[in-house]
């Protein structure tokens, strides 16, 4: 899985970026510091079935403490889009594209009212406006790429396959297409569609392939709640998590150098080191924040995204389902994200193509019972494939 930031320049993306992976990026207040995308690992969190079991996990694909699974998901920060970037205007299609293979998109605004939907500064600036920016752009950028291939299309007697495959590379399969299509009514066949029906095809498959969440970064600013709630008002079918990335950061890196205790996540932190008054100012500060908004919306905003947008599950495959281990005896080594409801049967293609190939059927190995191949797996459910491969 691969989740996209994007959004304006000084919106916070690399910040948030940072908070989310822990990396060290280059941040400033100045347009397109992010040159080359950022890659790095996040993680979920997901409560582990050793706690009810009365075992001790050896996780192996993931990590465990006290009971908490956290699981890895990709994350990719790109250079911040300005108007016209499809046109190749600021760093143009180059940082676009790094943005096609991505599941899903947090696009980061700024409720703090003190940048423009360029990223410049600003008095009382509509954060609505950042939002609008940014689709805006993903909409053109793809509609010039299926105009680019128009011609080659209209031969086709079918577009959903012509479609699906000039749009390989951006995660965006044929039945997306197909219900795009017949959503809008649009022609099937030798397509050679107006730049209208482009545009509108382009919007709702956005919609439909890439979820799209919107940070709502600097809340711990003044004013900001009025516009989260303006945004909230304009915006009631796309989620919004309220995030303060520069807190989550400043609390991480406090955390590492020995002052306080920090859990990301938690609402809360321990001072272990005495420190100035300026930085007591500080702590107490964060500490009045993260208490009042149940932590500072990082890690809210990451959970959200994976379980209530994109709908996953958490399973576990084990080879034995007496000890819930595997061959090599390690206790529920994997944490593996499924879409809500897969199969068995997704699960053994996700572990192996050959598994999935000879799979004879599968055991729940809380309950020690058989299940079928199709059988819809449950959050959290351990499962055992059984498979005639070898």
């Amino acid at each position: 899985m691969l989740i996209g930031i994007i959004g304006a320049p000084n919106k916070g993306k690399s910040t948030l970026f940072s908070a989310i992976t822990s990396n060290n990026v280059d941040i400033a207040d100045y347009p397109f510091t992010t040159i080359d995308p950022n890659r790095g690992i996040g993680y979920v969190t997901h409560k582990c079935p050793e706690i009810e079991l009365g075992i001790k996990c050896k996780a192996r694909n993931s990590l465990c403490s006290n009971g908490t699974r956290k699981i890895p998901i990709n994350i990719i920060d790109v250079a911040g889009l300005v108007e016209n970037a499809h046109a190749g205007k600021g760093m143009g299609n180059q940082f676009l594209n790094d943005l096609s293979s991505s599941d899903a998109y947090i696009i980061v605004v700024d409720v703090s009212g003190k940048t423009d939907m360029n990223g410049n500064a600003a008095i009382n600036a509509d954060p609505f406006n950042d939002y609008n920016m940014v689709m805006n752009e993903l909409i053109e950028w793809l509609s010039g790429i299926i105009k680019k291939h128009m011609r080659v299309m209209s031969r086709s007697e079918n577009a959903a396959v012509a479609l699906s495959e000039v749009l390989t590379g951006f995660k965006i399969n044929k039945k997306n297409i197909e219900d795009t299509i017949n959503e809008l009514s649009l022609t099937k066949s030798k397509i050679n569609w107006n730049d209208d029906e482009i545009k509108n095809f382009s919007k709702l498959i956005i919609k439909i392939s890439k979820p799209i969440v919107i940070a709502a970064n600097k809340c711990d600013s003044e004013g900001a709640d009025k516009r989260i709630e303006s945004l909230r008002e304009r915006l009631p079918n796309i989620p919004i998590f309220e995030c303060s990335a520069a807190i989550e950061l400043a609390l991480i890196k406090a955390d590492a150098s020995k002052l306080i205790e920090y859990i990301p996540g938690n609402s809360n932190f321990n001072i272990i080191e005495s420190v100035n008054f300026e930085k007591m100012n500080a702590l107490a500060f964060m500490q009045k924040f993260i208490s009042r908004n149940n932590g500072t919306g990082v890690h809210a905003l990451l959970n959200g995204l994976v379980f209530n947008v994109l709908k996953e599950i958490v399973v576990y495959p084990v080879e034995d389902e007496n000890k819930f281990t595997d061959n090599f005896g390690n206790v529920l080594p994997d944490a593996i994200l499924v879409k809500n409801g897969s199969t068995a049967i997704d699960l053994a293609r996700i572990i192996h193509t050959e598994l999935a190939n000879k799979m004879l059927y599968a055991i729940d190995a809380r309950k020690k019972m058989r299940i079928s191949k199709e059988q819809i797996l449950q959050d959290n459910q351990i499962v055992k494939i059984v498979s005639a491969a070898k």
